[in-house]
């Protein structure tokens, strides 16, 4: 499988990492070392199951490696567009790509087996969406001081991860889709409306399960679509805040002393 890793974000004044990035890609904060992209590159290297590398957002000249790296492409502006842009980009080098997995640039602590784990849980069906959640508990247990907002349904408390898989024909064949993201991406009504708002008063109530949230979800949008329940709090384990930056400085500096 390919990967595509979002690195274009830059922290704006009012946001909580300018003090620590001044103007710079988050993705090239030093992390115990090492720009913390660096750190998802090489897992990236070390992943038996990915075989290149787009990378969205990030010049060339900012020297990280990976030897899998394929492209660099530059930032489109928005998440969205950077994930459509990147997918175009792996249909265009390996016409024959049915998934992507998109990982995002601030999850420093992931390693080769998480990666492949990930690759080969989602490859047992073929969906459109895959969508990796890690529930209160494993989080809270790897990084209890993480702070993670979490969505309560009916039989688990989850937060997203950072790493997911999407089909590579939802680019070719759903024009819709990216649409209605792109209208929704700054306007919650827009968002509540893409779930729908009765999907929306059930999850307010705790009154639906993850599947159940899933299945409606996926429905209302069109795609075939699987939660995937992860093992692993690191790839969920993102970079948003100071305290969070101080987490993965210190967990990954101790990984290197071991």
């Amino acid at each position: 499988m390919d990967a595509i890793v979002t690195a274009g974000g830059v922290p704006q004044p009012s946001e909580p990492l300018y003090e620590y990035t001044q103007g710079i890609s988050k993705a090239m904060l030093d992390v115990a070392g090492k720009p913390m992209i660096q750190w998802v590159l090489d897992a990236l290297t070390g992943a038996r199951m990915v075989e290149r590398v787009v990378v969205m957002g990030l010049p060339p000249e900012d020297k990280v490696s990976c030897p899998k790296i394929v492209s660099h492409i530059p930032s489109q502006g928005d998440m969205v567009d950077n994930i459509r842009a990147g997918e175009l980009e792996v249909l265009r080098i390996n016409h024959q790509a049915r998934h992507v997995m998109i990982v995002s640039s601030d999850i420093p602590a992931i390693t080769p087996e998480m990666v492949d784990w990930v690759v080969n849980t989602t490859m047992q069906t073929d969906e459109d969406v895959y969508y990796n959640v890690i529930t209160r508990q494993v989080m809270e247990k790897r990084f209890p001081a993480s702070n993670r907002s979490y969505v309560r349904l009916k039989d688990v408390e989850v937060c997203g991860a950072d790493m997911n898989v999407v089909a590579t024909r939802l680019v070719t064949t759903h024009d819709e889709i990216w649409i209605k993201l792109v209208a929704a991406r700054k306007n919650a009504l827009k968002q509540a409306a893409l779930l729908g708002y009765d999907t929306l008063i059930l999850l307010l109530f705790r009154a639906i399960t993850l599947d159940r949230a899933v299945k409606k979800a996926t429905q209302r949008l069109h795609v075939s679509g699987r939660a995937i329940i992860s093992p692993y709090a690191e790839i969920g384990m993102d970079v948003d805040k100071p305290h969070q930056l101080e987490i993965l400085r210190a967990d990954l500096a101790q990984r290197q002393q071991s």
